[in-house]
C-alpha cells in the first residue's frame, strides 16, 4: 500500500529526486511479477510526476473524496488548450467516473476497504 499525497518533483530539487519517481515505478513491476497486489491510495493533491509514474500503476487505486489528481493542475491545462474543463475536472470523483480510480472512500473506512482488497486477493 503506497498513499501518495504530492504536488510533484521540481527541477529544482534536482535529478535525484525525480529519478526516485522511476525508481519506485520499477520496484512496482518486480512486486506485480511476484503476484503481490499493489494498493494505491490518492489523497489531496496527487499531481505532478507522481501521478505520472507510480501512483496509477495499482492494481486498486483508491482516492479521498475530492482529491485533486493529475498530472498538471486545472489551471495549466486550462492555459494550455484554451478551453475551459468540465466541473469537477480531475477530482477524485471525476476520475471514478472516468474509470481512473477504483472508488472513492473517505479516510475514516480505508482501512476497512484496503482490508476488504487484501482478503479477496489471499481468499
Amino acid at each position: 500500500v503506497i498513499v501518495s499525497a504530492s504536488g510533484g518533483a521540481r527541477m529544482q530539487e534536482g535529478a535525484l529526486s525525480l529519478m526516485q519517481m522511476a525508481k519506485t515505478a520499477s520496484r512496482l513491476a518486480r512486486i506485480h511479477e511476484k503476484g503481490i497486489p499493489y494498493i494505491s491510495v490518492l489523497t489531496h493533491p496527487t499531481t505532478g510526476g507522481v501521478t505520472a509514474s507510480f501512483a496509477m500503476l495499482g492494481d486498486i487505486i483508491f482516492a479521498e473524496p475530492g482529491a485533486l489528481i493529475g498530472f498538471a493542475g486545472p489551471r495549466v491545462i486550462r492555459q494550455t488548450i484554451g478551453e475551459e474543463l468540465p466541473e469537477g475536472f480531475q477530482t477524485a470523483e471525476f476520475l471514478l467516473k472516468k474509470g481512473f480510480v477504483d472508488a472513492v472512500v473517505d479516510r475514516r473506512h480505508l482501512k476497512k476497504s484496503i482490508d476488504e482488497v487484501l482478503k479477496f486477493y489471499y481468499a
